[in-house]
């Protein structure tokens, strides 16, 4: 399985093994993050593993999920560091599937034993790990997310490929289930939009689930070799929109085989 296959098996995993992992699957999610390119290279961030296989580790927070591991994702505080962590966090998650192990985002919810503060940036999630109790994949079809149809407005017939970016969009984790993104597809350009007022002060979690839903358009293009480009175009960011407000677009192109 590759990470672009795991777009469209994975599932939040809300119950698991209480056992060890292979030491070479912790340092190999490990050499994974360290080999990942930032949405926001300027942020400076790290991560921090948790091991909790005897389930004495106390979980703060309303929506706590026991699990062998916990990886908690620490940022420098600068703008846009939240929908840069979800765009890293997202692609360690879809990683940790291809090794067959689990996953779950905890919102809100706090590690016993893992610190606060780590050589100057702050915690901004935690990730549940382990080996599924369960089922560990779900087909795509089974994913409760929007049409594309409710989610896309076409103004030009999308390519194939097009097809294929948008799909992995779709079926982007968000914090609890919303989906606040919409999209304008205008050639090859996709340019992407909040139903809930933007990117530029949203919740936090609002901001990591656009980050992760930037994440799975980047690893389609990959896959499907293609180049992609996020950028935020000024004319468009200077026009008033009655019930959503512009983040992005993305230039999604065909590779130049010359």
């Amino acid at each position: 399985m590759t990470v672009y296959e795991a777009i469209f098996l994975r599932s939040s995993i809300r119950k698991f093994r209480m056992e060890a992992l292979p030491d070479r699957v912790l340092e190999k999610t490990v050499s994974f993050y360290s080999g990942l390119t930032p949405l926001y290279p300027g942020i400076g961030t790290e991560i921090g593993i948790t091991e909790n296989i005897a389930g004495k580790r106390g979980l703060q927070g309303l929506f706590g999920v026991a699990a062998p591991y916990y990886l908690t994702f620490y940022s420098e505080k600068r703008d846009h560091a939240e929908t840069n962590a979800g765009y890293l966090l997202e692609q360690i998650s879809l990683f940790l599937l291809t090794l067959g192990v689990g996953s779950c985002f905890l919102g809100g919810t706090g590690i016993t034993g893992a610190p606060k503060t780590r050589n100057g940036k702050t915690a901004v999630i935690s990730m549940a790990f382990g080996k599924p109790l369960g089922r560990p994949i779900r087909n795509h079809t089974e994913a409760k997310r929007l049409r594309m149809e409710e989610l896309c407005v076409f103004k030009d017939r999308p390519t194939r490929w097009m097809t294929q970016v948008l799909e992995a969009a779709r079926l982007a984790p968000s914090a609890s289930n919303r989906q606040p993104w919409r999209f304008v597809v205008v050639g090859s350009r996709i340019h992407i939009f909040s139903r809930r007022g933007g990117v530029d002060r949203p919740g936090k979690y609002e901001e990591l689930s656009f980050g992760a839903m930037f994440s799975h358009i980047a690893v389609a293009s990959e896959e499907l070799w293609l180049d992609v480009d996020l950028i935020r175009l000024e004319n468009i960011s200077q026009k008033n929109f009655k019930s959503s407000q512009y983040v992005l677009s993305a230039i999604v192109r065909t590779q130049d085989p010359g």
